[in-house]
């Protein structure tokens, strides 16, 4: 063999070697994992709320990504939105701003065991955009443990203690950390069906070294779990409704706005077709009685009456009757009836939003092209409905009594990781005496929310 090409070829594999030993996720296709159980690790093992989602503890995660899979989604988050920290303003012209950050792998530590290959990306939609072209890294996060498992069959149908996939808010905007966790545990204590919650400290390494991320909300995925522990049966129809179809407003329906995330092979949308041919009958005031029966046969109106009073109550803006986006429907098998679940709530329990105000708790300047509302608020046996939840909302699930201690109790639960002066750096967005503001802002909230409900009602 020729010198010079012996010395070329010996130069690359050195190089190609170097590379891949600096890249903590380019590793032997045939590597074992000695630490997996079916409890830690397994699709079989039981899920285990107490330890992924526990409510006296905030838990921590350790996630390292490769310099080389960062840099992807550095490349890809530009392509979507524009250079980091560029202002604020739209995707970047061409991007969609409904199409999803790549996943790339990663390492993922808790507890002194290690997750492997686990897909992380970004997610959201205003958030994300707003904190990346805020220049802030605090963004949400998306897990899912077998997101790879196709190329590692070591990991096929990995789990988190029995979780596949986990959301994690970042909090934006929210000085008392607090809105999306609670906000999730009120629609629950109302009787409808969501996430549930727990605070984390989530450290990352992007190739320089463990950094602080800050604290986030881990939020349990509807189309993992909440369907399976919260329904009878979980191999119905599940949709997140986003864009104009899902104001439910009349012609507005296409299968785009109604995506499946259960049963995708199936092109059948019927269940929700039946739902918009049902709420336009012109039955509706001639015949309320007929109209009533005949929406409750595909629809939990319960549900969505409940949520309706709670999230009125509570006040959250980014929600149905402002923006058609934020909730699920699943209709489960058992009583082939739609049911609705909220989903999202940081912009939850305030006064005013970042860009909007939320709805009154009449809902009188809510119109007909959103007739969830509207149609069902126009019937007086819905409205007598309507009011008693609200009721019930504010002398148990959302009463100043119950609330405080609990702001009070995960006030004192974050503070310490707030004010710890380690090397780990602090809260990019969150000082002690704005969690202390926070606080003080919802326990007034409760309490004027309170006031204002009870007056409307009497």
């Amino acid at each position: 063999m020729n010198s010079k090409i012996f010395f070329i070829l010996i130069s690359f594999i050195i190089i190609s070697c170097d590379d891949n030993s600096s890249e903590n996720t380019e590793i032997d296709p045939n590597f074992e994992i000695p630490d997996w159980t079916q409890a830690t690790h397994g699709k079989n093992g039981d899920r285990n709320y107490e330890i992924v989602f526990p409510q006296n503890t905030v838990n921590r995660i350790d996630i390292k990504i490769s310099k080389k899979n960062w840099q992807k989604i550095m490349d890809d988050m530009e392509e979507k939105y524009g250079p980091f920290g560029s202002g604020m303003g739209p995707p970047k012209s061409g991007a969609s701003s409904q199409e999803n950050p790549i996943w790339v792998p990663s390492d993922f530590y808790f507890n002194g065991k290690q997750w492997y290959q686990v897909g992380v990306r970004f997610k959201g939609n205003s958030t994300i955009r707003f904190s990346w072209n805020r220049g802030v890294w605090k963004i949400p996060l998306k897990f899912d443990f077998d997101e790879f498992e196709d190329d590692y069959p070591q990991i096929d149908n990995q789990r988190f203690y029995g979780f596949k996939q986990l959301s994690m808010s970042s909090n934006a905007m929210d000085p008392s950390l607090l809105r999306e966790k609670i906000s999730a545990d009120v629609f629950r204590s109302s009787g409808i069906p969501a996430a549930q919650t727990a605070f984390y400290r989530v450290f990352l390494d992007r190739g320089n070294g463990q950094e602080f991320w800050g604290i986030y909300t881990c939020v349990e995925e509807v189309d993992d779990t909440v369907i399976e522990s919260q329904f009878i049966s979980d191999n119905g129809n599940l949709y997140k409704p986003t864009g104009q179809g899902a104001t439910f407003a009349k012609g507005s329906f296409s299968n785009e706005s109604f995506s499946k995330h259960s049963n995708e092979d199936d092109s059948d949308w019927s269940d929700i077709i039946k739902l918009f041919e049902v709420l336009h009958r012109t039955n509706r005031l001639s015949e309320s009685d007929n109209w009533r029966d005949d929406l409750e046969a595909i629809f939990r109106t319960d549900i969505f009456l409940k949520w309706l009073a709670t999230n009125s109550t509570i006040q959250n803006w980014d929600s149905y009757g402002k923006m058609s986006q934020n909730y699920y429907l699943y209709n489960d098998p058992k009583t082939s009836k739609l049911t609705w679940i909220p989903w999202d709530h940081n912009e939850a329990m305030i006064n005013a939003g970042r860009f909007r105000t939320p709805l009154s708790l009449g809902l009188n300047e809510v119109g007909d092209n959103w007739p969830l509302i509207r149609f069902l608020l126009d019937d007086k046996t819905y409205l007598k409905e309507y009011r008693v939840n609200l009721k019930k909302v504010i002398d148990d699930s959302f009463s100043p009594q119950k609330m405080i201690p609990i702001f009070q109790k995960y006030h004192a639960l974050l503070k310490p990781f707030i004010e710890q002066t380690s090397n780990d750096k602090k809260d990019p967005e969150v000082s002690p005496q704005q969690l202390d503001q926070g606080l003080s802002y919802l326990i007034n909230h409760v309490n004027s929310r309170y006031i204002i409900v009870n007056n409307f009602i009497n």
